[in-house]
């Protein structure tokens, strides 16, 4: 490591509001931002209201009791959050038409940036073969910064540790002109949080940015130099996040991953910038931050939870946006920097592992919403993230409700079970108001899709690097075949996760099974359990005429989850074929940052196996 720099990097107080003296004051928002955020948000509340209006009025036939009007808050709830997302396309594609021009870069300061790259029992060939190719990229161009490379490390296997060793002195052996550094952390005190603060404070005093990665990231050279360009020219920027897409995607649920992500996360993005202006959200990785920014303002506390106290904040990058902004930072989101990748999980399984962890950090920012100082938008930002989870659980509701009162005669559920008179009050379903309902469930769910599919070509992709239209068509109905199959099960798993953070259950700090675990038939078995149950009490009823057969789609995924959740890690690379299925333009025309990392990926593996073995004999 270089001689150290410290820097003060208090812990922030929540019941007080701060203000950063050193930041620029920022103007008010523009009277064009406020339209947009007009345009992204009534159209959703308007809908929703329509909706309320109108099962309100099909539920009050014969009076309006409690349990129906609970029932309309919750389609109100799940409603207005797809309409959100799709008003939120919407934007973004009109903002994407309107032909924005690139703002021009001027009176561009030369800036300290360090790369910094934090890892935990990760796969050391890919992270340096990363880094290799990062700063590969960045020496050949033109620009007025300087990167140093920091490997951040809280591995606890000294097996890896060792490699990671190796691999670093393998990096600075080949790039002997760059400055990279390694450091390995006797005790990962606080995870990641910890491990970023603690450069921080000791390092953070010579650089006047960080861009920070994730152990998966991967940015081109373009990318990195557009981001510190970006900060330079904007001194109110505290924080600048861009569009991770993904890479590297060879399973089956990988490639459904990267495929939506590409297609319509583009529009998605755009119209989140456009609205979000100044007032962003941090993702934790592909971001460029200004240090003494961070480190005068975004010291985390530890906050009390149902049933732990001083509890570590676990999705810190919400909080830290929010933090920045507070003290009068600007924390902006520019979709439109290409080149910035991350990796996406292979399996199912390891999806879930993941997004259990999510879950848990979102919901405790339920807790946070209180803070003092906080922006208005970061409030919502932090709420939309915990709503993303509540979500599963509002839905499995009415999937239940639904599956009960069956077709609204006398043989249902209810009715099978509690005789004539029911104690609860079930509103009637006719064949029309379930063909209504699942049409306009997958209407609005599949519309952010239609729109995001239809503005490709807002977007820069061109139709022969997804392929060509015919391949372009059978990956769109593909992907959105494979989406409907998984959907439930998603939703019972994070409904399960829901349950388990409200239980108290902590979620282990494991590291990420990046290239797909391999799990037999009794794991698979046991980590479906619930959703195959499920399923198989959907299928039950319906051959006794007690649930609606319009829940099919839902019980047949359900009911499979087992064999689905084996499919998910085939490997579509393995022919030729089915490795164009779902290819977007990381896969037909790969640009030249991802070709170098898997190169570079390859050659550090086969040296570190090479020194294994020597060390092994």
């Amino acid at each position: 490591m270089p001689p150290e720099a410290p820097l003060d990097h208090p812990i922030q107080n929540l019941a007080a509001p701060y203000r950063d003296g050193t930041a620029p004051e920022l103007a008010a928002n523009r009277p064009a931002v406020q339209w947009w955020r007009a345009l992204t948000f009534l159209p959703a509340i308007l809908t929703t209201a329509a909706l309320i209006a109108v099962f309100t009025d099909f539920f009050a036939m014969d009076g309006l009791n409690l349990f129906e009007g609970i029932l309309i808050g919750l389609i109100a709830m799940t409603f207005f959050w797809i309409s959100l997302s799709v008003s939120t396309v919407t934007v973004g594609i009109l903002n994407m038409i309107r032909g924005r021009p690139a703002a021009t870069q001027t009176n561009i300061a030369p800036m300290e940036v360090a790369l910094l790259v934090p890892v935990y029992n990760e796969v050391p060939s890919d992270v340096f073969g990363n880094a290799c190719a990062m700063l590969d990229e960045l020496e050949t161009l033109d620009h007025a910064h300087r990167y140093r490379l920091f490997v951040l490390s809280d591995t606890r296997d000294d097996l890896i540790a060792q490699q990671e060793q190796r691999a670093f002195a393998a990096l600075r052996a080949k790039l002997p002109e760059q400055e990279v550094y390694y450091r390995r952390r006797q005790m990962n005190t606080d995870r990641k949080v910890g491990n970023l603060a603690d450069w921080v404070e000791h390092w953070g005093g010579g650089s006047d940015a960080m861009l920070v990665l994730d152990a998966d990231s991967l940015m081109s050279g373009e990318a990195i130099v557009a981001l510190t360009d970006a900060l330079s020219c904007d001194p109110s920027a505290g924080l600048i996040q861009s569009f991770p897409q993904l890479f590297g995607a060879e399973t089956l649920f990988a490639r459904v991953q990267q495929f939506a992500s590409t297609i319509y996360g583009a529009a998605l993005s755009e119209g989140l910038a456009t609205w979000a202006d100044r007032e962003g959200n941090y993702w934790g990785h592909n971001a460029i931050i200004r240090t003494r920014a961070f480190a005068s303002c975004a010291g985390l506390p530890k906050v009390d939870g149902l049933r732990s106290k001083g509890a570590l904040i676990l999705s810190h990058d919400f909080v830290e946006a929010g933090l920045l902004r507070r003290a009068g930072w600007a924390v902006r989101f520019l979709p439109r920097i290409r080149g910035s990748y991350e990796e996406v999980p292979a399996t199912l399984i390891d999806y879930i592992k993941r997004d259990r962890r999510w879950c848990q950090g979102n919901l405790q920012h339920l807790r946070l919403l209180g803070a003092r100082g906080f922006h208005s938008v970061t409030r919502f930002h932090l709420f939309h993230g915990a709503m993303s989870y509540l979500l599963s659980p509002a839905w499995f509701v009415l999937l239940t409700v639904w599956a009960l009162i069956g077709k609204g005669e006398e043989s249902n559920v209810i009715r099978y079970f509690y005789g004539a008179n029911p104690q609860v009050a079930w509103p009637e379903m006719s064949h029309v108001n379930n063909l209504f309902i699942l049409f306009f469930m997958y209407g609005m769910l599949l519309a952010p899709k239609l729109l995001g599919a239809g503005a490709i070509h807002q977007n820069g992709l061109r139709m022969r690097d997804l392929g060509g239209p015919m391949q372009f068509a059978l990956s769109f109905l593909t992907e959105i075949v494979v989406s409907i199959l998984y959907a439930p099960i998603l939703m019972v798993q994070q409904t399960m996760a829901v349950a388990r953070t409200a239980l108290g259950i902590r979620e282990a700090w494991s590291p990420q099974s990046r290239r797909g675990a391999r799990y037999g038939l009794l794991a698979l078995i046991k980590f479906h359990f619930l959703e195959t149950l499920i399923g198989v009490a959907l299928v039950v009823g319906m051959s006794y005429g007690l649930v609606t057969l319009w829940l099919l789609p839902i019980a047949i995924s359900l009911s499979l989850a087992v064999p689905l959740s084996a499919v998910s890690g085939l490997n579509l690379t393995r022919f030729r074929w089915t490795a164009r299925q779902m290819g977007t333009d990381e896969v037909f025309n790969a640009p030249a940052i991802i070709r170098s990392a898997k190169a570079e990926r390859l050659a550090l593996r086969g040296l570190l196996e090479q020194t294994d073995r020597i060390a092994a004999e």
